[in-house]
């Protein structure tokens, strides 16, 4: 069984190299090793379930900012201090966010699988409820960086003020990919999704590219599972079992529907 997962040559050279490693070890490091990789695209859906507002639950407004004034590099340019003032209040919201049940569970299928989360999302909930390998695609709001060297990343856990500036002399913005802009971390994503051997979906509505996208690079005949209140049209997409309940919910059914797949 072992062999057959990683390979006979690896087994022996394990063997032969196993100093410092008794009889109950070794069977315990092979059973990490063999876990299957499931991967998690998460989005808005599983954040609105702690509290955290979206654009996508109020027509593209959230709390009477349209995307276009505070989400686009176009808004930086015409009003940065609106757009600064928008952040810190999402910061604070954040801040006294807590992890819904869909984070922890999740969290805690690291017990069973080797588990890689890529998030919408740019609060650091997946973080606080105990999730180790975590890609955040759109930024974290709990990072600020230059307005004009990607590279120059800061942590910030209070305001980011107008006047407020990197080691270049520019004005520091949220570290958040904005509409508009590209989205550095996509090909990470990729090659992530490329190695699954599962792929979850949980509280997205798959309409924001190019993380929707995600799902057509996941190998055809994984398994695969959605998670939403919403279940977009998914005709397309080969082996997928939806489950039209918030993540909160749906994520306790998917729990034991991917117990079935432990011993596959």
């Amino acid at each position: 069984m072992i062999a057959n997962i990683l390979g006979m040559n690896f087994y022996e050279l394990f063997i032969k190299n196993r100093k410092g490693f008794n009889q109950y070890q070794i069977p315990l490091y092979f059973c990490y090793m063999a876990k299957k990789k499931l991967v998690v695209l998460t989005g808005a859906g599983i954040s609105a379930e702690s509290g955290l507002k979206t654009f996508r639950d109020s027509d593209g407004l959230w709390n009477g900012y349209n995307i276009e004034d505070v989400a686009t590099p176009r808004a930086w340019k015409k009003d940065p201090k609106l757009v600064l003032e928008f952040y810190n209040m999402r910061r604070k919201d954040v801040a006294l966010a807590i992890p819904n049940n869909a984070h922890t569970i999740l969290a805690e299928l690291e017990n069973d699988f080797d588990v890689h989360i890529i998030t919408q999302n740019i609060d650091d909930l997946h973080e606080r409820a105990g999730s180790t390998k975590i890609c955040h695609l759109h930024g974290e709001i709990f990072k600020m960086r230059s307005e004009t060297d990607e590279e120059l990343i800061y942590e910030i856990r209070e305001d980011i003020l107008f006047g407020d500036t990197a080691a270049d002399g520019r004005q520091l913005r949220p570290y958040i990919v904005w509409f508009e802009e590209p989205v550095p971390m996509i090909e990470t994503a990729v090659e992530i999704t490329r190695s699954a051997e599962i792929f979850l979906v949980i509280g997205t509505s798959l309409a924001v590219y190019p993380a929707a996208g995600l799902v057509n690079y996941a190998p055809w005949k994984i398994p695969k599972f959605i998670v939403d209140k919403r279940v977009p049209n998914t005709s397309s997409i080969y082996n997928l079992t939806a489950i039209e309940k918030p993540a909160t919910e749906g994520i306790a059914v998917l729990r034991e529907m991917l117990k079935k797949l432990t011993d596959v």
